[in-house]
């Protein structure tokens, strides 16, 4: 390097000009921050343009750098960072020893291009041809292999033009624009001739005469590395002539630049114009990517929600901590929650035998049938399964009631702790493929049904449920040699239970309702997990039977309570106050009345319990829960309002059902039904929606529809309330006195126009005759009778408010 040195410095201070990076790199040159975009322009006034005398000739070394072919390239940063300077580099690798020793070879500067992957060598020589040729020969003698690019070699020609470095957004590419400047343009033969040294050409087109734009020329070379060597040696070389190969073809001069491979924006405009072909492959690309992306995660975070993996508060090592610290601050003494089959000894007996079904193998349903406000949920949740693992709840009434796709998709997600979901993707879908059908006319499949997404969730959740199931197969040598359906059905105690409560809560969407029922039964046959419904619909044989035709469901039916359990619970939840009230007699006694009057609901039972702590006596607690009942009763079930266009019963009905119920504990269903009211075609479906309503409850007795009672107890004493009001009274038995004058003077006229078509025969029954006019004779009496009783209720609402 000394040598190298004094031969630099015998060539003079002009000759010294070392551009981007001396001979020996600074300490602080690799202080530079590593994110920063180094420059590539030369020049005295960065033009571009190497600062060279005429004495001085350059030497293009191509494969020293990465060829940049994005902004952002990792391999620079390994390159920055590399102990070796670029000229120590080409010194020590890139020229012969005994080139050294010459005194016709100087170096004057190494200038470094690491956009095109190469550098420049300024050097003095009286014969600088005889110098490519020398190192051209030793670098195919030595085959020097970059570390970034193993299967190539460094090369190096001499620069026969005036190279332009520039820094612009502009990057190599295997395609060459050679414009002609200054002169006739070149023929292939001459460009050939020119460009073929640097690489191997794939292809030579001249822009055909007669064009406004200056003529120009592409040349494509197979190889990146040819294009960019070809551009730094020729570029702003003057030709000369060249009489051997296509006459007298001279004075041209070449500006080289990089052509795109394609147009800018071309792939935009190949997938804009293309919409028949790109839609669907971007369908299918969303449809793979959430396959193998998002289910995986979903599935974990199901599996999550069903082991409770992720409830901090219940891990072991929390709870032995929070037990040693903080829980020994704590010296007010907690009361466990009791058994609800211990508050209820009726219910002592289906406790049992839903804790025995859970352990045998039979593949059906359980279902837990009763009231609303019954405690199914606290008997299954709380009593039966409070110290079971893997335990998935799924709430049917929050995804019944979400109000659009999007919304209910949410909320089944939400039940099942599927996550993440894009619900609100689905809008912009249904965009997308409504603007699709415009264009193409036919829809690109990005936007889903309900159903389909639904199906989604419940098939990710019976891979989470069937991975639950299997957790424990291999951790002995008899479960491993069993196939999964073998061990399922061998183990009933470690498959995971799912309890679906408010099942057919409404009429709302019955595809959530048979998908449900569908994805349970393929659990059920499967053995992979126990299902449980909550239900208070007693029509639920009908939508199971669809899913489970051949099964018998194991049913349980969950009444009111008893008095007495009524009111341990009532006191159970009283807490402080519980003593008090034990004490005083009088409390007591009102106590049982209310609890009586109340009946055994849960709902009720808790809402008078809390009232009775807010202040109340149990009378005072009592009479506003059946003043609110009753004004409820007469909002959904009498009043006009919205929905009144969906009601499957008339007024009429209702208030039948309402005044037979305040002086009987229950009524025969089938004596409800031959009633004139209920007598219609429609008379069974409007008794099973008051049911389903909640307004009178439907008993059951060997798989048929017995009994009729009061959809809650405490509506007994809300119906007496109702008509103990005069004028609600008179005004309901008014409109079901119209209806029996609308319905018996249809009956009439159907039996006059008979009576006139009869009479239009020549032989006709004499019987029939009787038969009709002693049905309209009937008829017109109570239509008499009913317009006699309509005086006097005109009367009262004349007379009252």
């Amino acid at each position: 390097m000394n040598r190298f040195l004094k031969a630099s410095q015998c060539a003079g201070a002009s000759h010294m000009r070392f551009h981007s990076y001396a001979l020996r790199p600074s300490p602080l040159a690799f202080a530079r921050p590593p994110f920063r975009r180094p420059t590539s322009t030369v020049g005295a006034d960065k033009t571009g343009f190497i600062d060279k005398t005429p004495e001085e000739s350059l030497l293009y070394f191509d494969n020293v750098f990465p060829l940049k072919t994005a902004l952002y390239d990792i391999r620079y940063l390994a390159m920055h960072y590399d102990s070796k300077s670029i000229d120590s580099r080409i010194k020590s690798q890139c020229l012969p020893a005994d080139l050294w020793d010459s005194p016709d070879f100087q170096i004057t500067g190494v200038i470094p291009r690491k956009k095109d992957g190469g550098a420049f060598l300024k050097f003095i020589s009286p014969d600088p041809a005889r110098i490519e040729d020398v190192v051209q020969a030793f670098l195919k003698e030595t085959r020097v292999k970059p570390w970034f690019a193993p299967l190539s070699n460094v090369r190096s020609f001499l620069v026969r033009g005036k190279p332009w470095l520039e820094d612009l957004y502009r990057f190599p590419s295997t395609r060459l624009k050679v414009e002609f400047v200054e002169g006739k343009e070149l023929s292939q033969e001459a460009l050939y001739a020119l460009f073929r040294r640097y690489g191997k050409i794939a292809d030579i087109t001249i822009t055909p005469p007669g064009g406004k734009e200056p003529r120009f020329a592409i040349i494509q070379f197979l190889r990146m590395r040819g294009a960019t060597s070809a551009r730094n040696c020729l570029h702003g070389f003057v030709v000369p002539e060249i009489a051997a190969i296509a006459g007298k073809e001279g004075g041209v001069t070449l500006r080289i630049l990089y052509e795109r491979g394609m147009k800018p924006h071309y792939f935009r405009d190949w997938m804009m114009n293309h919409p028949r072909i790109v839609l669907p492959i971007l369908a299918a690309l969303v449809s793979v990517i959430a396959v193998w992306i998002f289910d995986p995660v979903r599935t974990f975070f199901i599996h999550a929600k069903i082991t409770r993996s992720l409830h901090f508060s219940e891990n072991e090592y929390w709870g032995w901590v929070k037990k040693n610290t903080v829980d020994r601050f704590v010296f007010k003494r907690e009361q466990e929650l009791e058994d609800l089959s211990a508050l209820w000894e009726e219910r002592k007996g289906a406790v049992e035998r839903i804790n025995g079904w859970l352990q045998e193998s039979e593949e059906t349903f359980i279902v837990v049938q009763g009231p609303r406000g019954s405690g199914k949920r606290e008997l299954i949740m709380d009593s039966i399964l409070r110290d079971r693992k893997n335990v998935l709840l799924i709430d049917c009434e929050p995804i019944n009631e979400a109000h659009g796709d999007s919304a209910t998709i949410a909320a089944a997600a939400l039940q099942v702790g599927y996550r993440p979901v894009f619900s609100w993707l689905n809008t912009i879908s249904s965009l997308l493929d409504l603007a699709a059908q415009g264009t193409i006319g036919t829809t690109a499949g990005f936007s889903q049904t309900l159903e389909n997404q639904f199906n989604k969730i419940l098939q990710n959740t019976g891979v989470a449920l069937k991975t639950v199931a299997l957790a424990h197969k291999y951790e002995t040598e008899r479960d491993k040699a069993m196939s999964d359906d073998e061990y399922l059905s061998a183990n009933p105690q470690l498959r995971p239970i799912v309890v679906i409560d408010n099942f057919l809560h409404h009429d709302g969407h019955s595809v959530i309702y048979d998908k449900l029922a569908d994805w349970a039964a393929l659990l059920v046959s499967s053995n992979v997990a126990h299902v449980i419904f909550l239900t208070n619909d007693i029509g639920f044989q009908k939508s199971l039977a669809k899913s489970l035709p051949d099964r018998v469901f194991r049913t349980v039916f969950l009444g009111d309570a008893k008095p007495e359990s009524a009111k341990r619970y009532v006191l159970y939840h009283l807490d402080g106050q519980s003593d008090h009230i034990k004490k005083d007699e009088k409390l007591m006694k009102e106590l049982d009345e209310s609890i009586v009057a109340l009946g055994g609901r849960l709902t009720d039972l808790e809402f008078l319990s809390r009232r009775i702590k807010a202040g109340e006596t149990p009378h005072q607690a009592v009479h506003e829960i059946i003043l609110n009942s009753a004004s409820e009763i007469l909002k959904l079930y009498f009043l006009d309002g919205s929905e009144v266009a969906k009601r499957k019963w008339t007024p009429e009905q209702a208030w039948y059902l309402v005044k037979r119920l305040t002086s009987e504990d229950s009524l025969r269903y089938n004596e409800v039904l031959l009633h004139d009211f209920f007598k219609s075609s429609g008379g069974e479906d409007a008794v099973q929606a008051l049911e389903q309503a909640e307004m009178v409850s439907i008993i059951n007795k060997h798989g048929r529809p017995y009994a009729i009672k009061p959809g809650k107890p405490v509506y007994r004493a809300a119906f007496e309330r109702l008509l103990k009001d005069e004028v609600l009274k008179a005004k309901m038995d008014m409109v079901s006195l119209k209806a029996v004058v609308k319905a018996e003077t249809v009956d009439i006229k159907k039996c006059e126009e008979e009576l006139q078509a009869l009479a239009a025969c020549e032989k006709k029954s004499g019987r029939r005759v009787d038969w009709l006019v002693g049905k309209i004779d009937k008829s017109q009496r109570k239509v008499e009778d009913a317009e006699a009783q309509m005086v006097s209720l005109k009367k009262v609402l004349q007379a009252q408010f």
